[in-house]
């Protein structure tokens, strides 16, 4: 079965939603060998008004570039998320800044969804705010695996100047590793465990303890 997955980076201005999107795309097209394409949409209002990139990439060729039936959807804006979200799948993955958006419980039934403050960490422990969207695109390609994370090094090198470039891929590495975290916990979540200080208890509501090591 030819491979398609249509993903879609929303947020408002000045949150760099458009280069995550580009990112993905020229990834795909310039290393992977896929057909990709990537649209925005803005509002007049350049900072701080919805903004969304649609990237589809393909084995095949695209007759409609525009995003219909979203595999992934990252969020950093309620009030984009709520206008963007109609477009997703049954079971698709979503990626959601947590202290900015909120999601319904009925919604995280219809979704994989998974939480983390995005921005706060890129200003806080990478250290640079503006890297955001570097930290999103870097969980994006973990949770999703729709390109390879080497490939995407090699863009990020060809578009990010030389004195952004080694905060921008700590960005990118903090988001793998936080994205990693996200799914080792819901793996114990839905196998019923708890990890506490290093090492698997027995939950609550479980009758068994997962002995395994967690993955490295």
């Amino acid at each position: 079965m030819a491979f398609r997955c249509e993903l879609r980076f929303a947020g408002v201005g000045g949150q760099g939603n458009m280069l995550a999107g580009t990112i993905i795309a020229e990834t795909a097209i310039l290393h992977e060998h896929r057909f990709a394409t990537q649209v925005p949409t803005y509002t007049s209002q350049v900072r701080g008004g919805p903004t969304k990139a649609d990237v589809i990439i393909s084995d095949n060729h695209i007759e409609f570039p525009e995003a219909t039936h979203l595999d992934f959807m990252l969020a950093l804006d309620q009030r984009t998320y709520d206008m963007y979200k109609g477009d997703l799948k049954n079971h698709a993955l979503v990626l959601i800044d947590d202290n900015l958006v909120r999601i319904s419980a009925r919604e995280r039934d219809l979704w994989d969804v998974y939480g983390f403050p995005i921005i706060r960490t890129a200003k806080y422990e990478v250290g640079n705010v503006l890297t955001a969207n570097i930290l999103a695109v870097g969980m994006t390609v973990e949770l999703t695996r729709v390109v390879d994370k080497e490939h995407v090094r090699k863009i990020l090198q060809s578009r990010i100047r030389p004195a952004l470039l080694e905060v921008n891929m700590k960005a990118f590495d903090m988001g793998i590793q936080a994205a990693r975290a996200l799914q080792l916990q819901k793996i114990n979540q839905r196998a019923g465990t708890t990890l506490l200080a290093g090492q698997f208890v027995q939950a609550q509501d479980s009758s068994f303890v997962r002995e395994s090591a967690p993955p490295t």
